[in-house]
């Protein structure tokens, strides 16, 4: 990492799925005038990319060489693989489900380590997803833990298909979504826990501004 790399600050935004991570991120980053890192896409992108090219799941070299050679580009509008826009691809549940079912891999994880960490840059990052503060940037200048009871994800993940026109069951995404939890805080890489150090905020029945605003108070003091 260089010099420039290591005095950038960060603020990282870890929790379960759905706990409004994403959005909290982009828009503390816009306050601040930072750039962004969301984790779990990097994560859907590999998990698309391994169902393109038709490589087993549980093929853990393989898996890690899709990871490596990743041909990705974010742009503003969204985010391209190997030349196609996949933006609303890697946000289908069944791409997702994937993606948690290959985050334990750990030569996976070493893989995209560096490409993580390379978005570490000036004038600051907030980087989001399950490990940005125990594993990716244990440094961080803040660190939060955001949490949210489990049906009130799946409310707002079903209002989120709902409003995109896709089709969904809220007991079918509450069942997905507890398996997730399951999976996540029980693997042995990288697990999702709270980093030390961290802030846990529950956004349970907070707006997305009362969550936002009460970060950047916990950075700004």
């Amino acid at each position: 990492m260089n010099d420039v790399a290591q005095i950038a600050p960060v603020i990282t935004i870890d929790g379960p799925t759905a706990s409004g991570k994403g959005t909290v991120a982009s828009l503390i980053a816009q306050a601040l005038g930072w750039s962004t890192l969301d984790s779990g896409a990097i994560y859907r992108l590999t998990a698309l990319a391994v169902l393109n090219h038709q490589v087993p799941p549980d093929d853990a070299l393989a898996v890690a060489q899709i990871a490596e050679h990743l041909d990705v580009s974010f742009h503003v509008n969204g985010v391209t693989l190997e030349g196609q826009e996949v933006s609303s691809l890697i946000r289908q549940e069944h791409v997702g489900n994937l993606a948690s079912r290959l985050a334990p891999n750990p030569a996976l994880r070493a893989a995209l380590l560096a490409r993580q960490r390379a978005f570490r840059r000036l004038p600051g990052l907030v980087a989001d997803g399950r490990d940005m503060g125990t594993i990716v940037f244990p440094d961080a200048d803040l660190k939060i833990f955001l949490v949210a009871d489990v049906l009130a994800r799946a409310e707002r993940r079903y209002k989120q298909l709902i409003d995109k026109g896709i089709s969904a069951n809220l007991e079918d995404l509450l069942a997905d979504m507890r398996e997730r939890d399951r999976r996540d805080i029980d693997r042995s890489v990288a697990p999702l826990v709270a980093a030390q150090g961290a802030h846990t905020i529950d956004s349970s029945k907070l707006t997305i501004d009362q969550t936002v605003q009460t970060i950047l108070s916990l950075y700004r003091t």
